[in-house]
């Protein structure tokens, strides 16, 4: 440590002195600057001319051209070196959402909102909340992909391999009104409405803005239902800034689809789900269940449902084949006000206080877990009978504030950014089991939030407090752009058990010095070259379900003052060119991720029971990214990109006595596709709108010893609309859209490791893709 802080000295004098290099911009956490630049507006993608990493944004203009309220991480999923999946048409239903980065996955990426962080954006998540719950999507202006890491003044503890930068869209100076009313596939309906209040009085404006969407499930039985809320208002100030204050507002209610495994699949087939629409086989298949339970050690053990017997019915081969239902319910309120403003004209300010408060059930309904005669049913009176089954909830909810500040100072043609970042967070969460009924009706509904447990296996407070604070400089020298810097953090964590048998502690990650530094070379007509090298930690996370605090007292206690929190060196560097229509992008890297954590899944997700953490040891990943966007004319562009990526683990996984638990070295890190391809046909010219986009990516490994996996895919989406025009008439500003999403009907897997990954072997990990399914849209004002 001593020598980070000669290190730390050492710089920030050659800061001061303008002699520093660098090389990630630290941009303030501002929507303004993150904004594509004018007459780009129209694009689908900018590439990241100017920056020292591989950068991309996907407009506004880009998710219009998608199904409303299709998730921006669907849109952005073209990008080189991303690899999304979803099970679902939107690319919104979260348990199935997951991202991934050159081999990093979703709670290894960093993740912000108008510069407020998201935290790693997982399910259940302990420190932040999805993007599709923190905006609605019509509301994004643009996101923003740094595939290999994100800038210094990232608000992130988990930045390990890449972050997203969503930016919302500013209020319009002319007062409107847009809507779009959406129905397809599966009774979908989908409504948007935003006012724009245009300049009221002296630079004073604002939006408001309501999304509603309900579908029923493409298989099984359910709904995924969700009301949204955004509201800003903004106080220009003149030419010295502006004062942006903001309310965001989210109720997400959605049943789950089944889990499945290869196993599943041959048996029950693609569209195997829960059998939410059969409470009675639900109840058999619990009562079967727990006779086998009883008999398992003992053969002359009595029945405690004799009449159900201990074979299951025709179709059903293990009690995990179908549960009765599951799922997720999420209330989110996320505010905040920026002030930007010039203090002199050298010297800026940014600067976003912000507050979250979240409240989140996670629930199945279990054979595993019975529950007792007597105790209550949710509806004010008591179960009359026992039951096999019983509703199992992980209880959340997060109250978080915190504040990123960042100065800069323009001395010509050096710019010095300094920042900081600051949160406090308090995260509970709990295990519980409601009472359900042994009639044929059942008694609870899982999308609502549940009251009156019989038991608490366990309830824990978790507290996490940040500090992470960062110093940049750029130097413009002619056609050369050198950047460099730092960023430190500490981050400590804090668990305090209530009731059951896992852990109370404290455990930090900490380090003051991550540095980063880069170039730029302008090469001419419009070329260029960059290079950057990264530094980058992510903090273990305060939870009772993932990180260092999901074990045992003992298990916790063993490891606290050996397990390190994750690391990350990312050298990269590619050229870029910009000519006419044409721009192009390709780069190449290399990455040496140490001390990397692996959960292994104990059983079934249902279960609960606690994940093994074991140190992986290193990991090393290097790989090529090319894209290229081209206006071949005015109304038609075509985007295409190519990625290879090889991420194999270094070390086998080893106890404390050196031995080996799991022959991990040499095997390819799970869900970690070689190859990906992605391409896409827009055509626009004012009236006449469509688009065509294909996605490929190779085979995806699902186990650690890589002894399974899923086959590669290729999927197809598609649209095409025409807009009314602009004159006097009743149909002015309206447009109207087709799209379908998956057109060649594709069976696939879509998300693999649900409910984990283990060493070998079958796994209830995965997750069938939506069939084709068609929309239609009326538009206004877009």
């Amino acid at each position: 440590m001593t020598t980070k802080f000669m290190l730390l000295a050492g710089a920030t004098a050659l800061l001061f002195t303008a002699t520093a290099v660098a090389a990630q911009e630290a941009p303030a956490p501002t929507a303004a600057a993150d904004q594509p630049a004018a007459g780009e507006n129209s694009d689908i993608v900018v590439l990241g001319f100017g920056q020292a990493r591989q950068v991309q944004t996907v407009t506004a203009a880009d998710l219009e051209r998608l199904t409303p309220g299709t998730s921006p991480l669907k849109a952005v999923a073209k990008l080189p070196g991303v690899n999304f999946q979803s099970a679902d048409a939107f690319g919104a239903y979260e348990w199935s959402t997951r991202i991934s980065l050159r081999g990093f996955n979703q709670n290894q990426l960093g993740f912000t909102l108008d510069g407020v962080p998201l935290g790693d954006m997982s399910y259940g998540n302990v420190n932040g909340l999805h993007i599709s719950r923190a905006a609605i999507s019509e509301n994004l202006a643009s996101t923003t992909v740094a595939q290999g890491a994100g800038a210094l003044g990232t608000a992130s503890t988990s930045n390990l391999g890449g972050t997203l930068q969503f930016v919302t869209r500013a209020p319009s100076n002319d007062a409107d009104i847009v809507a779009s009313g959406t129905y397809g596939s599966n009774d979908t309906i989908r409504a948007f409405a935003r006012i724009d209040t245009g300049d009221i009085a002296d630079g004073l404006k604002g939006y408001i803005s309501y999304g509603f969407l309900t579908t029923d499930k493409w298989k099984g039985y359910g709904v995924q239902r969700q009301h949204q809320a955004n509201a800003k208002l903004v106080k220009d100030i003149g030419d010295r800034g502006a004062i942006t204050a903001f309310l965001n507002f989210s109720d997400r209610r959605e049943n789950d689809y089944q889990d499945l495994s290869y196993d599943i699949l041959r048996r029950r087939g693609y569209y195997a789900d829960n059998i939410s629409n059969d409470y009675p086989l639900a109840l058999q298949i619990g009562q079967i269940y727990q006779n086998q339970a009883a008999r398992a050690g003992n053969a002359n053990a009595a029945l405690p449902y004799p009449n159900a017997g201990l074979t299951f019915p025709a179709g059903i081969g293990t009690v995990d084949d179908a549960y009765y239902d599951a799922a997720g319910v999420r209330r989110d309120w996320l505010g905040g006000i920026t002030f930007d403003a010039k203090l002199t004209d050298a010297l800026s300010i940014v600067s976003t206080s912000y507050g979250h408060k979240n409240r989140g059930q996670g629930s199945w309904i279990t054979p595993y877990v019975g529950s007792p005669a007597g105790v209550p049913d949710g509806n004010g009176g008591t179960l009359s009978a026992a039951s096999p089954l019983s509703f199992r909830t992980t209880e959340y909810s997060i109250r978080r504030a915190g504040n990123l500040t960042n100065l800069a100072l323009d001395m010509g043609a050096n710019r010095l950014d300094v920042g900081g970042w600051y949160e406090t967070n308090t995260f509970n969460q709990a295990r519980r089991f409601y009472g359900m009924t042994s009639a044929a009706t059942p008694n609870r509904n899982a999308r609502d939030f549940q009251s009156d447990p019989f038991f608490t296996q366990w309830n824990g407070k978790y507290d996490t407090e940040t500090i992470q604070y960062h110093v940049a400089d750029t130097l413009t020298l002619d056609r050369l752009t050198l950047s460099g810097g730092w960023k430190g953090m500490q981050v400590r964590n804090q668990a305090t058990l209530r009731t059951g048998s896992l852990v109370s502690g404290r455990i930090q990650s900490r380090d003051w010095f991550l540095p980063q530094v880069g170039a730029v070379f302008h090469l001419g007509g419009g070329a260029e070259v960059f290079a950057s090298y990264t530094e980058n930690m992510r903090a273990f996370v305060s939870s009772a379900t993932s990180g260092p605090f999901a074990t045992t007292q003992a298990g916790f206690d063993g490891i606290r003052n050996t397990l390190k929190p994750e690391t990350s060196k990312t050298g990269e560097g590619g050229v870029r060119l910009r000519s006419g229509g044409l721009q192009l992008s390709a780069a190449g890297y290399y990455i040496h991720f140490a001390d990397r954590l692996l959960t292994f899944a104990n059983g079934s997700g249902i279960q609960g029971n606690p994940p093994t953490l074991n140190n992986a040891g290193d990991v090393e990943s290097y790989g090529a990214e090319v894209s290229a966007f081209y206006r071949v004319m005015r109304p038609l562009t075509v985007f295409a990109s190519y990625s290879y990526n090889k991420a194999t683990y270094q070390d086998n996984v080893v106890n404390a006595a050196g031995t080996i638990l799991t022959a991990t070295k040499g095997k390819t890190v799970v869900d970690t596709p070689e190859h990906m391809a992605k391409g896409e046909i827009v055509y626009d010219d004012s009236r006449v709108f469509g688009r065509v986009g294909a996605d490929y990516l190779s085979k995806r490994y699902f186990t650690y010893l890589n002894d399974q996996s899923v086959d590669g895919r290729v999927l197809v989406d598609a649209s095409i609309g025409f807009r009314f025009g602009d004159g006097s008439g009743f149909l002015r500003g309206f447009a109207i859209e087709g799209s379908v999403t998956n057109l060649t009907d594709k069976q696939y897997i879509s998300t693999i490791g649900t409910n984990g990954y283990t060493a070998s072997g079958d796994n209830q990990t995965l997750l069938t893709g939506a069939p084709r399914q068609w929309f239609v849209t009326l538009r206004r004002g877009f």
